[in-house]
């Protein structure tokens, strides 16, 4: 396909709530609504029985089945100008039930940029402490998964057989032994 001349007009297709339909040319992409993007988190449990990494699966409708997905949500989907570490940090306990002492913002990342102009702030948690059953909000039904990290592999196999989705970002997770074959 064509790049559009950089000049060429954005027409808005269709706009709703969290996302709007775009076209520039004979590009057609999907972008936030409102300017909102996501924050990421790797949360990290350094624990005395090893490093586990927390992970949620829920249902999403697009896919019609159940995704395992790193801890996310929108930055800014409630409260205008919101810092994504702060949705950060909601987004965790919200999901999860953990909280984390410490917090690094490794920076800003695409989905998939070919279709999605939507981007996502990674930060990684640590010095986690489970202070609540975690599950989500209103009808999110999120399962918690506090998986050790020297059996991500496996685990990933073992919900992919299940018929769950992964996400892509869970790929981070799997890069190091993916490499090393």
């Amino acid at each position: 396909m064509p790049r559009p001349a950089a000049d060429a007009p954005i027409e808005t297709r269709w706009e709703g709530k969290f996302i709007t339909v775009k076209q520039q040319g004979t590009w057609e992409y999907v972008s936030r609504s409102r300017g909102m993007h996501a924050a990421v988190i790797l949360a990290i449990d350094e624990a005395p029985d090893g490093r586990h990494v927390i992970l949620v699966e829920q249902y999403r409708v697009p896919l019609k089945m159940n995704c395992l997905e790193l801890p996310a949500g929108l930055v800014g989907d409630d409260i205008a100008g919101e810092a994504a570490g702060v949705a950060a940090e909601r987004e965790l306990e919200e999901e999860t039930g953990y909280r984390a002492a410490n917090w690094r913002t490794v920076g800003e990342f695409f989905s998939s940029p070919g279709m999605v102009s939507e981007s996502f702030t990674l930060l990684i948690a640590t010095g986690l402490a489970k202070v609540g059953k975690g599950g989500g909000v209103d009808s999110e039904d999120i399962i918690v998964h506090r998986v050790p990290l020297n059996g991500i592999t496996d685990f990933v196999a073992s919900k992919r057989a299940e018929g769950c989705g992964i996400d892509v970002r869970v790929a981070m997770l799997l890069a190091g032994e993916v490499l090393t074959r």
